[in-house]
């Protein structure tokens, strides 16, 4: 067996906008595999100034990998603990290396083209008109739950869209979730989720940043909106820090990025942890490429969660991969009658 990795860079349609700042290109790395005339990949889908693997190292320990790709996949992973992104592009490449079609990592009806998955319409930050234009065309493209990204601008203004929405469309037409990504204070966090409450939404996403572990179950405690952590697990590795962060905090939700958390394995893992404290969660994608988001999606269908899933298209991007996943009606389907295209396969 041999493999190789590569660069990708991904350019947005238009400027994305977050807590962190503007997005303009996303990087992203792919590891590929050779053996016996057949070819697997995986995504390697770091998050700059997010993945707890963002390091200068990062390409020598890419490299490393492959050098080392004979040790198989179980002593990789253990290997790559420490870096996520990469254990789950191992995890995709052996799926894609041992499947009919390396893009088929997790046969289903979702893969048939029978069944689809349930996803939330992402509303990005910007100014009051980009968002409500956002909105609009969720609302105009079926979508019954929205999440929509906060902090970035005035509060008020951001109650206000919220409420517009409200005005419009009850709680029983629309599901409306917020992503605060660590936006609020622990001062000001209870009082503007005592606020934000009143708008009948789903959850918050990580009021608060991350690291706050008594602060956070504090809210979890107090709050009448339901928080669901996010990068609250981004870098917690041992089953030990993971037990002891739900324990801890006791959330409503837990939201699981399979890029950040150390892929199938790492979430796994979280999932069965939460369960035993009656947590729920929901998967998300981390901005991949395609071919990271069709190897989440489909392990996602497998779980047959009654949630809508954080998922997209990969449609932010102007140089994506033409593949056969698409949205209709707030869903996400795999139509087994499209084609790849991936100049890498």
């Amino acid at each position: 067996m041999k493999a190789t990795y590569h660069k990708h860079i991904l350019d947005f349609k238009r400027p994305s906008g977050t807590s962190r700042g503007i997005l303009k290109q996303k990087e992203t790395w792919f590891i590929q595999l050779f053996s016996e005339g057949k070819q697997g990949i995986g995504e390697c889908g770091i998050l700059r100034s997010l993945s707890i693997d963002d390091v200068p190292e990062y390409e020598e320990k890419l490299r490393w990998t492959c050098e080392n790709i004979t040790l198989g996949e179980e002593a990789l992973l253990q290997a790559l603990i420490e870096f996520p992104s990469i254990q789950f592009g191992v995890e995709q490449a052996f799926r894609s290396l041992g499947s009919t079609s390396p893009y088929i990592l997790h046969p289903s009806a979702f893969t048939e083209g029978n069944e689809a998955i349930d996803i939330n319409g992402l509303i990005w930050m910007g100014d009051a008109t980009f968002m409500k234009s956002q909105i609009k065309e969720k609302l105009a493209a079926g979508f019954s739950c929205i999440k929509m990204k906060i902090g970035a601008i005035d509060f008020e203004t951001e109650l206000k869209l919220l409420q517009s929405i409200r005005n419009e469309y009850s709680v029983n037409d629309i599901e409306l979730r917020v992503d605060a990504n660590g936006a609020f204070t622990s001062e000001n966090a209870l009082e503007k989720l005592k606020r934000l409450s009143q708008l009948d939404l789903h959850s918050i996403e990580q009021p608060i940043k991350q690291g706050q572990l008594e602060e956070m179950a504090r809210l979890c405690e107090m709050t009448p909106l339901p928080i669901a952590l996010d990068e609250e697990l981004i870098g917690v590795f041992h089953t030990s820090d993971k037990q002891k962060v739900l324990e801890t905090i006791q959330p409503q939700f837990i939201i699981l990025k399979p890029s950040l958390v150390g892929g199938y394995a790492g979430s796994n893992e979280w999932i069965s942890l939460a369960a035993k404290q009656n947590i729920d969660w929901w998967i998300t994608s981390a901005l991949e490429s395609n071919i990271g988001l069709n190897a989440i999606a489909q392990w996602t269908h497998t779980l047959q969660s009654a949630l809508p899933q954080g998922l997209g298209t990969g449609g932010l991007y102007t140089n994506n991969f033409d593949s056969p996943l698409n949205i209709q009606n707030g869903a996400l389907h795999y139509n087994p009658e499209m084609s790849w295209d991936v100049p890498y396969l």
